[in-house]
């Protein structure tokens, strides 16, 4: 087994960031990548005008790459924020205003995996407050994600560079996994497994994968620590993805790290280009 029996994306939204959003696409492509997921790329606004909707269909398309998997609005994503959809107020309503865009671009393009970050926990109000309208929110967003035959994914972060965000371990995550399938009665939502964020909290990763790999719906990884590529950190990668293979996923592994002092396209040298 190894890095040539997986099936790679590459994460645009922390890869050819140094191109603008309409060109990474073909980037991607070029660098022998067929499939790329993206963060909610327009941070300022959950509801674009239809033109950018349209203009970034059409350079995955001109590309030829497929969009996997998408981000909701997640607010100033990089940046401070780490999620809307628990944040009392305007920001929650822009997630919900947001829902069925993403929804709908994402099935305009065949993605079959929506990421829905849970905010940060906010000074002065109480975390239940917070948590009840999070399940609220997060099945709205399943209803939408099964309406296009897709996955409601949700994500543990990490603790020292996430440090307001409450999902900050697998069980933190599942829990909120089982509660919005609970709650939906749909079955759609699952573990979004980033590998880099587990190793960051301390996580013993082989046992994650044991008893988390049936509730996973989607993986990301890079190196720890720097968060680089494979082999500029220490995490045994191509040994954690065989036993996720092993265990039973077989789906998409998200290149979601930091390209350091070079151009993106030179960051893959780890991964021969026949298995990209």
């Amino acid at each position: 087994m190894g890095f040539a029996d997986q099936r790679f994306n590459v994460n645009l939204s922390i890869l050819f960031t140094e191109l603008p959003l309409l060109e990474r696409p073909a980037a991607a492509a070029a660098a022998g990548f067929t499939a790329v997921e993206l963060w909610w790329p327009w941070i300022d606004s959950p509801t674009p005008e239809q033109s950018e909707l349209d203009a970034l269909k059409r350079a995955l398309e001109d590309a030829g790459v497929q969009l996997t998997g998408l981000n909701f609005y997640a607010g100033q994503l990089p940046g401070p924020d780490r999620g809307a959809l628990s944040i009392p107020g305007e920001e929650s309503e822009r997630f919900r205003a947001n829902i069925d865009v993403a929804a709908d671009f994402a099935q305009s393009v065949g993605a079959t995996a929506l990421n829905a970050l849970y905010g940060n926990r906010v000074e002065g109000v109480d975390p239940a407050q917070q948590d009840a309208l999070a399940l609220e929110n997060l099945v709205l967003a399943a209803r939408a994600a099964d309406r296009i035959g897709a996955v409601l994914l949700i994500e543990a972060l990490n603790q020292p560079e996430s440090p307001l965000y409450p999902l900050v371990s697998t069980p933190a995550a599942v829990e909120v996994v089982d509660k919005v399938n609970a709650a939906s009665g749909l079955g759609n939502a699952r573990f979004l497994m980033d590998l880099y964020h587990l190793s960051m909290n301390g996580e013993e990763l082989p046992s994650v994968i044991e008893r988390f790999a049936a509730k996973t719906g989607h993986v990301q990884i890079a190196d720890n620590p720097g968060r680089g590529a494979p082999g500029t950190g220490t995490l045994p990668l191509e040994d954690l993805l065989d036993q996720l293979r092993k265990s039973g996923y077989d789906g998409w592994v998200g290149l979601e790290y930091k390209p350091g002092d070079r151009p993106s396209a030179e960051a893959f040298d780890w991964l021969p280009r026949a298995a990209r």
